[in-house]
């Protein structure tokens, strides 16, 4: 089982190396893609992992909530037509960006594992797709990445969210969460973008615009 542990979950490379032992779990670092990640064998519950999730307050009444969704909505919204249609992909358990994106003239549908769990929007396809704080959870982050890739109309944008790894890894908050399983940077998303034939953008640390071509 640890030797299929230590397999990068992101570009599937098995000769990864130890990063990190912290919080009574492990970190590998994957040297082709950058990714930092946990090895299955430490993974929480879905039971554990989802009671996280109902313990989150976002929601349209919190400012501080929205003005963190703003950083990715004002370059996304920026480079969409008027009365695009959308997909929120993680929605969590108070939807909120779907709301934001309506007042200003985009209807969008969402999909979250534990909290709206329709498959059927996958059989749709969007002008664009949201993904905030979703990626650094998922087990196969490659493989989610490429179904909403393929729900993408051509010249569609998948815009995500999430905090780029640090240098100071060991102080490092962000990791403490032990639903945070993935660590990207800069360079994991070239990557990312090279394997899907997208245009890059980073408008800002932890904001990530995908290009369709």
């Amino acid at each position: 089982m640890e030797k299929e542990s230590s397999l990068c979950p992101l570009c599937h490379n098995s000769d990864t190396t130890h990063f990190y032992s912290g919080e009574n779990r492990k970190y590998r670092h994957c040297s082709i893609c950058d990714l930092v990640f946990v090895p299955s064998s430490y993974f929480i519950s879905a039971e554990e992992e989802k009671a996280k999730y109902d313990n989150h307050r976002n929601t349209p009444e919190n400012a501080g909530y929205v003005a963190f969704l703003n950083r990715l909505l004002l370059p996304l919204q920026s480079a969409l037509r008027p009365g695009a249609k959308g997909l929120d992909f993680g929605s969590g358990p108070g939807p909120t960006l779907h709301l934001l994106m309506k007042k200003r003239g985009y209807e969008m549908a969402i999909y979250d594992p534990f909290y709206a769990p329709d498959n059927t929007v996958f059989d749709q396809k969007y002008d664009f797709i949201t993904s905030t704080e979703v990626i650094e959870h998922l087990y196969d982050p490659m493989a989610e990445l490429e179904r909403l890739w393929h729900c993408l109309e051509r010249g569609g944008i998948l815009g995500l969210m999430t905090a780029f790894r640090v240098k100071d890894f060991a102080g490092w908050y962000y990791k403490r969460d032990l639903t945070h399983i993935r660590f990207f940077t800069p360079k994991t998303f070239g990557w990312i973008a090279e394997r899907l034939d997208a245009r890059l953008k980073i408008p800002r640390s932890g904001v990530i615009l995908l290009h369709k071509k």
